[in-house]
């Protein structure tokens, strides 16, 4: 059984249609890499698993379990943390705060969780005092991820992490992907930075204009011209 399981998802916004019969799956312990231009639904598909959409029509499994007309507040609980696009960490609050703050659902073991997300990200130990709104861009996407971990979830669904960062803290951002896969966390990535996505993923779907034209090994689609032709709109 899958970790997780999209099948014949329709996702809309007040009637305009925006998916259309989406079908993949997630198995435990991979990174799968989301890919598509600007606007093929990527996005959209990682609310509708977090809940913050409804599918009109389909079914989303989580673990064996229905979760697909849950709210938010439901399906954290059950194992899934999303760190969306534009991170929406709280600015005038501190580091350690808006880390402790993503623990809310999962007070047992925070206190570890806490000093593996310092681990990840040293940065935010160093920081810990500092004022959200303060920090750098790339600072602030690492405490956007360190406070989605804080939930102790299985699935981390993860939007545009690189977004606007700086080479070298890129190269961080992807390298603490790599250490969060390698500490039993699967995730579940849309990602901009066609190269580094498919360098940390097992495999890939490749969205364009709301449906899945692609799909394999990240080996595979990393050679694949169509990828490149299908994340340009091409």
């Amino acid at each position: 059984m899958s970790l997780l399981t999209v099948e014949d998802v329709d996702v809309g916004y007040g009637d305009i249609q925006v998916l259309w019969d989406i079908s993949l799956s997630v198995e435990k312990g991979e990174t799968v890499a989301l890919l598509g231009a600007n606007g093929a639904g990527k996005s959209t598909l990682l609310k509708t698993i977090a809940g913050d959409l409804s599918p009109l029509s389909g079914s989303i499994t989580f673990n064996g379990q229905e979760i697909g007309t849950l709210p938010p507040e439901e399906v954290v609980p059950l194992g899934i943390s999303h760190v969306p696009e534009g991170r929406e960490i709280f600015l005038e609050s501190t580091v350690e705060e808006n880390i402790d703050l993503g623990a809310y659902t999962a007070a047992d073991g925070a206190q570890d969780r806490k000093e593996w997300v310092f681990d990840i990200f040293p940065r935010l130990r160093e920081r810990r005092d500092q004022t959200a709104g303060t920090l750098s861009g790339g600072e602030q996407q690492m405490l956007a991820i360190g406070r989605g971990l804080m939930s102790d979830p299985e699935l981390l669904l993860l939007d545009e992490a690189s977004l606007g960062l700086a080479p070298v803290l890129v190269e961080d951002v992807f390298e603490a992907i790599r250490e969060i896969t390698e500490r039993g966390v699967t995730v579940l990535l849309v990602e901009q930075d066609l190269h580094n996505a498919l360098q940390v993923a097992d495999r890939g779907y490749v969205l364009e204009s709301g449906r899945i034209t692609l799909s394999g090994d990240a080996d595979e689609l990393a050679t694949d011209e169509r990828v490149e032709a299908s994340y340009l709109g091409g």
